[in-house]
């Protein structure tokens, strides 16, 4: 359902229920509604209205006697069709700006403020991730014998980056085949993704080896493909890797009041790989919202995750937060808008 399948009437009930549930924290009742907002309708009308919009799935009762609560469905037509985010004021763009900004601009140093300073003006738990390099373009690459058992290969990209894994060798590879291989590598490689470098080297290499020394060690590259070509994703900012902010003012929140709860969200937080997934979802796709039931993981139904890209030259990242289904979603999309924008500008 949209909101195009509500009247004004319910549209307006709709609103004022999940902005009141949303300052509040407690279920909404229809005097409460009539009591806080001039939307020209009576207790009872707004009791009849709320009915109505239970009935399609919009509201639901916590028990029996309480006010509505929000579903997730009424947060998604809220966010795609009720809510007018508000501009950054002034004060909290300087704010964001000079949290930003220091002597030292690494990418993660500015991804981790900028998640930190993302979670205090939000009070959620504040979320980036680093940019994957999945697209990056091989500019050159180079093959150093450091052992007689082992290559360190060197990944240059034209992002800037600079890759380095070391690669297991038969004792008896010669310098010369290692110096052959390097030059084959260059030559069939440069230019292309890591992600087309994964998906088709060993159709590239094929007929590629000069003599049979040369022949044993590209295919150890075909075999490794999947490995030697890939950026894994760390702990901290590396490329892919996911930087959170400080989770204590998201667990000062009523949702996390109860033992149970409060794990949940310590489970979340904990797993990195679980954030890093949804997170990698997003890249290059601007403002993303997911709320409650919508993830794929059901871990995250009881989250919002609100995020927008940022790009680093031909690189994409994303930044956000995350929090309860219940959070002031005009205000927290235009802040993680503005951000991310800042983000970009730093990174550039």
């Amino acid at each position: 359902m949209t909101a195009a399948s509500l009247n004004d009437r319910e549209r307006q009930v709709l609103e004022a229920v999940i902005e009141t549930y949303v300052q509040t924290a407690e279920p909404a009742g229809s005097r409460t509604i009539a009591r806080r907002f001039r939307i020209g309708l009576s207790a009872a009308t707004i009791r009849n209205t709320m009915s109505d919009l239970e009935e399609k799935g919009y509201l639901y009762h916590p028990h029996t006697s309480a006010g509505r609560i929000p579903t997730d469905l009424a947060y998604r037509v809220y966010v795609n069709s009720l809510m007018h985010p508000p501009r950054v004021s002034a004060s909290e763009s300087h704010h964001i700006r000079e949290e930003l900004v220091s002597e030292r601009n690494a990418v993660d140093q500015i991804l981790a403020r900028a998640a930190q300073v993302l979670g205090v003006l939000t009070k959620e738990l504040g979320v980036a991730a680093g940019p994957t390099l999945d697209e990056a373009v091989l500019e050159r690459l180079e093959l150093l014998q450091v052992s007689s058992e082992r290559l360190l290969l060197v990944l240059t990209l034209k992002s800037g980056a600079v890759r380095t894994i070391f690669v297991e060798v038969p004792s008896h590879m010669a310098a010369e085949a290692v110096v052959q291989v390097a030059v084959v590598l260059n030559e069939r490689l440069a230019g292309l993704t890591l992600r087309e470098i994964r998906a088709t080297l060993s159709e590239r290499l094929r007929d590629a080896a000069p003599d049979a020394g040369s022949s044993e060690l590209i295919n150890i590259f075909i075999q490794e493909a999947g490995e030697l070509f890939d950026v894994p994703a760390g702990s901290g900012a590396a490329p892919g890797g996911v930087v959170l902010g400080s989770a204590q003012l998201l667990a000062g929140q009523p949702e996390f009041a109860t033992q149970e709860s409060l794990q949940g969200l310590l489970a979340v937080t904990e797993r990195r790989d679980l954030l890093r997934e949804a997170l990698a979802r997003r890249l290059g796709g601007g403002l993303t919202i997911t709320i409650g039931g919508e993830h794929q993981d059901p871990r995250l139904a009881s989250f919002t995750l609100v995020t927008s890209s940022y790009r680093m030259g031909p690189l994409a990242g994303v930044i956000g937060v995350l929090g309860p289904t219940r959070m002031p979603y005009d205000k927290i999309v235009a802040l993680v808008d503005h951000t991310s924008r800042l983000v970009g500008e730093l990174l550039a």
